[in-house]
């Protein structure tokens, strides 16, 4: 097939010898298969931000980092150079999330290399040598349900304790190769710790898990473990092998208001105090 225009530099440059064929176009980027060398790979080029279907919501960027305080002022401005920066940071989070995943322990394609809004990566095939399907293509038996939940859930946990999360789980970004499941497409994931969003969102990722083996495992329908996850994160205390249960008690205990008040009017008279008594030394220095 003629080579798209943003894969011409690659090819150019020796990176991919031949594009085969479109292998997807999603709201995001369209995907490709090309031949590099021996191996067969998938060219993700990102769609310009006009062309997306998917926008930068602030609660996905919140957050992140910029290289420079230039660079935070015109993102915040908006300016021609600060969209500029702000559609490579979209792109590179994708890319920095998926090396970190993958030295995680994580299962999701592993990354060759960012070439000029082009990123180049495995190509997750089937026993067949074929890609692999997604996980809504497929139909499950029950037991299967149990098990590629059991193991997503297991995914989420290694990602949150590589502190992301992924903010757009679905059983439309996995896919499903001999092995099992595959998690793909993370320009939105977040990260844990600097997104006030982040608990929100895996509860949603997880929430949508269930929804979706739901349909052949029902008594996952009823399961809590976005909420587990997130508490035992909370507390500091989740390891990748943390024992869940799927189950999740709210506390319910009232705060005490008043004894927190007293406290910070505390902290307030002993800061006002102190700034008293710097002011009256600099009086007695003059």
């Amino acid at each position: 097939m003629k080579i798209p225009k943003r894969i011409e530099p690659l090819v150019e440059d020796g990176l991919i010898d031949d594009v085969i064929r479109q292998l997807k176009s999603g709201k995001e980027a369209t995907v490709y298969v090309v031949r590099c060398g021996d191996e067969i790979r998938c060219a993700k080029i990102y769609k310009e931000a006009n062309q997306r279907g998917f926008h930068q919501a602030v609660h996905y960027t919140e957050g992140r980092r910029v290289k420079n305080s230039r660079q935070a002022r015109a993102m915040e401005k908006g300016s021609r150079y600060g969209r500029q920066e702000q559609e490579a940071a979209w792109q590179h989070a994708e890319v920095d999330a998926l090396y970190k995943l993958a030295a995680a322990g994580v299962r999701v394609p592993h990354p060759f290399g960012f070439y000029e809004g082009v990123l180049l990566m495995e190509l997750v095939s089937d026993e067949n040598g074929q890609p692999a399907p997604r996980l809504n293509d497929l139909e499950l038996t029950q037991e299967q349900a149990r098990e590629f939940h059991a193991f997503l859930i297991r995914q989420v946990v290694l990602m949150l304790c590589a502190g992301i999360v992924h903010g757009d789980l679905s059983e439309f970004n996995v896919l499903v190769d001999s092995k099992g499941p595959v998690i793909i497409d993370l320009p939105q994931a977040v990260d844990a710790a600097a997104n006030n969003n982040a608990s929100r969102m895996l509860e949603r990722d997880v929430e949508n898990l269930a929804v979706y083996f739901g349909q052949f495992a029902p008594e996952l329908l009823g399961t809590q473990y976005g909420k587990e996850i997130w508490a035992i994160y909370q507390h500091g205390e989740l390891l990748p092998d943390t024992p869940l249960t799927g189950q999740f008690h709210e506390t319910r205990t009232k705060a005490d208001v008043r004894s927190v008040m007293r406290e910070i009017e505390a902290a307030r008279d002993d800061h006002a105090a102190k700034l008293r008594y710097q002011q009256l030394k600099r009086e007695e220095g003059r």
